[in-house]
């Protein structure tokens, strides 16, 4: 049983904050597999960061295996800390073997569920945690709040995640699927061998609580639902929400979300009576994925009177005008099997993706410390703004169209505090991708979305029309800690 109490109010000076994590491989048994995983300070998962709107945050991370590593503090705005975002050859250089890297940077204007996890190859699988900021106000609800509870789902293979994506990366296909969904870690009752293995929380009848909602999934979108219960949401990715109730939500992979449970439904006479949490995906991939359920009991105790919270209204800030468009098509594409080799994507060749045909390949020299030294060399800024082919996207024949893309390190600049809008085109390249995008260090405001293939004359009108129309762009103001879209 996990429980905690976090307070409501912050204290009303900035305060620093020291972590300091290890990178170390820890024996784990789940599903009656004992195998080494990767954790930080041998927790899995990983220990939670909690700190309160407005301090300072001072993470030592000390890589203590062979292979590469590097953190990322998914959500949080990193405003003029670049070098504190964590993806490897972006922002910084791996920490090697052996090697120690410091991570500063202020949490601003951010309250909420976040989260940490690794940036580094597939190491996330199983190197994450919990990031909670308290708020430097009460919360905006009518109903008093008992201790929060942290609930992360994950997946669990009982081979070697790093030997799965290898061989995903050498044949060109998709992965192999987890063998179970995780909530806390645990895989629940439903998992062989894994009655023991499942996370129980207690609560109160008549008690309203905050589940803070991680998905650490790979690449799964996964529903949760509680049994008999109702959510509220209230929170998304650390910003409050207009809330809304639901018997089940789902949520993006990286994507965080804080509900409102109310425990209002008679438990029974058994004081050890208990509702089911469980937590499932959702796909429309054709690559094989794993379709099962990840379940928790949510025990009651003594029985009491529930309250229904209410959200209050509050001020929304966002951009009306734009300083720049971005139009990117999101695709798979195929390569050419290399020589002497066996490829098991569409028609024998490797899948791979890419964004206006630009396929990203990683420098040797991270691209922020190319650009802090002037290096000429690492990448180039000629990333195209439109898609360089105008088609119909999302009805493509793979046999007759061309399924290749180009290679490269490529960029766009965008200038400190321009109100940027980008135009994000799915398409129907060999499969339809429910990929979910992710802004390092801003948030940002959906404007519009729709069905079908985009077209430029479309794109030029209002905005107001294009929400009517449902067409999809976000807009967000690019290099501030303000609340734009």
């Amino acid at each position: 049983m996990t429980a905690f109490a976090l307070p409501l109010l912050s204290s009303s000076s900035s305060n620093t904050k020291h972590f300091h994590f290890n990178v170390e491989w820890k024996s784990v048994t789940r599903l009656c597999h004992r195998k080494a995983v990767l954790t930080v300070n041998g927790e899995y998962p990983g220990p939670t960061i909690a700190v309160h709107e407005g301090d300072h945050v001072r993470v030592v991370v000390t890589n203590r295996v062979a292979a590469n590593t590097t953190i990322h503090w998914h959500g949080v705005r990193q405003v003029r800390t670049g070098w504190a975002d964590g993806p490897a050859y972006i922002t910084q250089c791996p920490i090697g073997a052996g090697k120690t890297y410091t991570y500063n940077f202020s949490v601003v204007n951010q309250r909420g569920t976040l989260w940490w996890h690794a940036h580094f190859s597939w190491q996330r699988a199983s190197v994450y945690g919990a990031f909670i900021i308290y708020p430097r106000t009460p919360f905006p609800f009518s109903a008093p709040l008992q201790p929060h509870i942290p609930l992360i789902f994950g997946e669990w293979w009982n081979g070697d995640v790093e030997v799965v994506e290898r061989e995903m990366m050498l044949h060109g296909g998709g992965p192999k699927t987890s063998d179970a969904y995780t909530i806390n870690g645990l895989p629940g009752p439903l998992y062989p061998c894994s009655t023991k293995d499942t996370f129980i929380q207690t609560v109160e009848p008549g008690k309203t609580y905050l589940l803070l909602l991680i998905n650490a999934a790979l690449n799964d979108e996964l529903f949760f639902a509680v049994a008999n219960h109702s959510l509220t949401v209230v929170e998304i990715d650390a910003a409050y929400t207009k809330p809304f109730t639901s018997p089940a939500i789902m949520i993006a992979p990286g994507q965080t979300t804080t509900v409102l449970l109310s425990a209002d439904q008679a438990p029974g006479d058994d004081s050890k009576s208990m509702f089911v949490m469980a937590a499932r995906p959702y796909l429309t991939s054709v690559f094989p994925f794993n379709n099962s359920t990840t379940v928790t009991p949510i025990r009651h105790t003594v029985l009491g009177q529930s309250q229904e919270p209410c959200l209050r209204r509050l001020p929304l800030q966002r951009a009306k005008t734009i300083d720049k468009r971005i139009v990117t098509t999101v695709s798979l594409n195929l390569q050419d099997c290399p020589l002497n080799q066996t490829c098991k994507g569409y028609l024998n060749k490797r899948f791979y993706a890419s964004m206006n045909n630009q396929s990203f390949v990683h420098p040797s020299t991270s691209i922020l410390e190319s650009h802090y030294r002037n290096l000429s060399t690492g990448f180039s800024t000629d990333f195209p703004e439109n898609p360089p082919y105008v088609f119909n996207y999302t009805g493509v024949n793979p046999v007759t169209e061309n399924m290749s893309a180009e290679f490269g390190t490529k960029m766009f600049r965008v200038p400190f505090c321009t109100k940027l809008e980008i135009v994000l085109q799915d398409t129907n390249f060999l499969n339809p991708e429910n990929h979910p995008i992710h802004v390092h260090g801003h948030n940002f405001f959906i404007v519009g979305r729709g069905l079908g293939t985009l077209t430029w004359k479309r794109i030029q009108r209002a905005t107001i029309w294009l929400i009517r129309r449902r067409e999809t762009r976000w807009r967000f103001r690019w290099g501030d800690g303000r609340r734009y879209g």
